[in-house]
């Protein structure tokens, strides 16, 4: 009887195991830790989109916007070994806020599994489509003679710190208004509360092809092939103010190696289809080619780098 008992358990192993192991077993929480419509926001729903009928199980994506991204980087920092948890980390969770905020509760390298790039684009300096400043160098202009205000979807994103190197360029005070997202931001700059609005290509680039929002430069090396027409910052006088948007994609620290690698081997497939590029390049968006390795020593690159500029500039969160 022990012996039927036994053989009957050794051959049902097996199957108890693939159960055991079968991933995903339940939908899975995608948090973006910026508000709807955002650029985290977009990136997050086209791959999620895309994912959803690849997986076999639903992908959630939920909005846990606060503090420049560090609430809802958070939930993943407290969720160690989640199999079924993920996010879109970004440049102001993991690699300005940690060096801009004091008392950040968690380690931006220790507490995530940082997994694959997924997209980078600039930062787009922007007034109201009915403005007369056509030019960066008129906005400095009248920042001499008045105060001029900016506004971003938060502290301590890219946006808000390229504001403040333009402003360190130039030489000239810009006082920076933050909103909770970038709706809030855009609306106030086409109604006209604000003068300017540091922005994220993928945010405005519908704004700018109606014509209610003039960008006025962009904040990489070369012109955005979305807007050809637009100088970048260098070419418009302001040599120092240079950066880059990134978002990556990343896991709670302690997911399983193989999982690790079914997720970059997924993300990395998903930025080379053809649905998923096309979708990237209307927005002005340029696919990650960095898989974990790679995505890890940025992260740790721009920690770094934020951290000088942050002391140089004496930069503080608003």
């Amino acid at each position: 009887m022990f012996r039927r008992n036994f053989l009957i358990a050794a051959a049902a192993a097996p199957a108890i195991a693939r159960a055991q192991t079968a991933w995903p077993s339940k939908p899975i929480r995608w948090i973006v830790n910026f508000p709807p419509a955002g650029a985290a926001d977009i990136l997050s729903r086209t791959l999620a989109d895309w994912f959803g009928t690849r997986l076999g199980q639903p992908i959630v994506v939920e909005n846990k916007p606060g503090a420049g991204g560090l609430l809802g980087a958070d939930i993943l920092a407290k969720a160690k070994g989640d199999t079924h948890l993920v996010m879109m980390s970004s440049a102001a969770s993991h690699g300005i806020g940690p060096v801009l905020y004091k008392d950040v509760p968690y380690d931006p390298l220790g507490d995530f599994l940082h997994i694959h790039l997924v997209g980078t684009f600039p930062s787009v300096l922007a007034v109201n489509g009915s403005s007369p400043v056509t030019s960066v160098a008129q906005l400095v202009a009248e920042a001499r003679a008045k105060e001029i205000t900016y506004g971003s979807g938060g502290n301590g994103t890219m946006n808000h710190l390229v504001g403040q190197l333009l402003a360190r360029a130039a030489g000239v005070p810009l006082t920076h208004i933050p909103y909770r997202g970038s709706a809030p931001a855009m609306n106030d700059l086409m109604g006209g509360q604000i003068a300017a609005l540091m922005e994220s290509l993928p945010t405005a680039i519908g704004y700018f092809s109606s014509g209610r929002m003039r960008p006025l430069a962009v904040s990489e090396d070369e012109r955005s092939p979305t807007l050809p027409d637009t100088p970048t910052f260098r070419e418009a006088g302001f040599a120092g103010v240079v950066a880059t948007n990134w978002f990556g994609f990343s896991a709670p620290a302690g997911l399983p190696p193989e999982l690790a690698k079914r997720w970059e081997s997924e993300i990395g497939a998903a930025l080379k289809s053809d649905e998923v590029k096309e979708k990237f390049a209307k927005i002005g968006v340029r696919p990650g080619t960095l898989g974990s390795d790679g995505y890890t020593k940025l992260v740790r690159s721009e920690l770094e780098r934020w951290r000088e500029v942050i002391r140089a500039a004496n930069i503080r969160a608003d």
